[in-house]
């Protein structure tokens, strides 16, 4: 019947596309193609233009399938370009810091629905990200313990060496990791019952995950002045040392909240997650919650 809905337009219609979002993310995508080619000589050119080309592709790629409609694409781009977007922060522009912003937000108004993880692929992305995960805990006590001898040594040796040490780990290792639990995280997220947006634990982990880069890109930054500052003998690290032992110390508390979330998971079920619930289920066990036992038969509770 010419009226009647085809198979699988109701699932079309309760979860749109969002078009004009992803032609506002492209728009912005080709103005920060444009910031990193005004960038005046960036530390790493190469990573600059290949900031700047992969603005460009993902501005022409983003609008090809918003109008194509297709709806899977376009989540799994803004999924996967999200660390893309903090690797391009090394062009020496921080137009990726409001594009990864936009970007999540951008998946969580489309509500995107993945399927879930086999048993064996879900270990093993769940050992990645664990993996992953500790080993960058790790680097950031290290970071802070290298920031404060940095800070607070009398010798030349430790001082320059200790921000020479945090310079390469932020470089070879830090930045890797962020990428990679970014990616393990969400894959994990998204492929099991949690959810990217269905837990307030977990959407709090994703905002940690997006604070954690901008926190990183600052003080990058930071830790490169001062290992100039230091190649002097007579060189003080002065008070952006103290800064920089505050980033840091913030950094791994951040981290560490990260993992209380993990192991405690407190707040409860958000409202997309509440949306998303049995319609049969109880109130608290909607709100992610204990459901309360059933009363025996005959009795009732008080």
């Amino acid at each position: 019947m010419r009226g009647r809905p085809r198979r699988g337009d109701a699932g079309r219609m309760s979860t749109p596309t969002r078009r004009p979002l992803h032609y506002a993310f492209a728009a912005y995508a080709a103005v920060a193609a444009l910031a990193f080619q005004t960038v005046p000589d960036p530390k790493y050119p190469l990573m600059q233009t290949i900031a700047t080309g992969g603005y460009l592709v993902a501005a022409a790629l983003l609008t090809v399938l918003a109008l194509g409609g297709a709806r899977r694409s376009l989540i799994g781009f803004h999924l996967g370009f999200l660390p893309v977007q903090f690797l391009f922060l090394f062009g020496g522009s921080e137009a990726p810091l409001p594009g990864m912003l936009f970007g999540a937000l951008t998946v969580a108004v489309m509500r995107p629905r993945f399927p879930r993880l086999r048993r064996t692929p879900r270990r093993v992305w769940l050992t990645l990200h664990v993996g992953v995960s500790v080993g960058w805990l790790g680097l950031a006590t290290a970071m802070s313990t290298l920031a404060i001898a940095g800070a607070t040594a009398d010798g030349h040796a430790v001082r320059h060496g200790a921000y020479v040490l945090m310079h390469v780990f932020d470089l070879a290792i830090v930045i890797p990791s962020v990428a990679l639990a970014i990616i393990t995280g969400l894959v994990v997220s998204l492929g099991t019952k949690w959810g990217l947006v269905k837990h307030w634990w977990v959407l709090l982990k994703f905002a940690i995950s997006l604070v954690i880069p901008i926190i990183a890109t600052v003080q990058s930054g930071w830790i490169e002045e001062l290992e100039h500052r230091t190649l002097d003998p007579a060189g003080d690290p002065g008070g952006l040392g103290l800064v920089l032992v505050c980033c840091m110390l913030g950094y791994t508390a951040l981290l560490w909240t990260a993992v209380v979330l993990s192991v405690v998971k407190p707040g409860g079920r958000t409202r997309w997650g509440r949306a998303g619930a049995p319609a049969g289920a109880p109130a608290d066990r909607r709100a992610g919650g204990p459901a309360r036992p059933p009363a025996p038969a005959g009795r009732r509770l008080s």
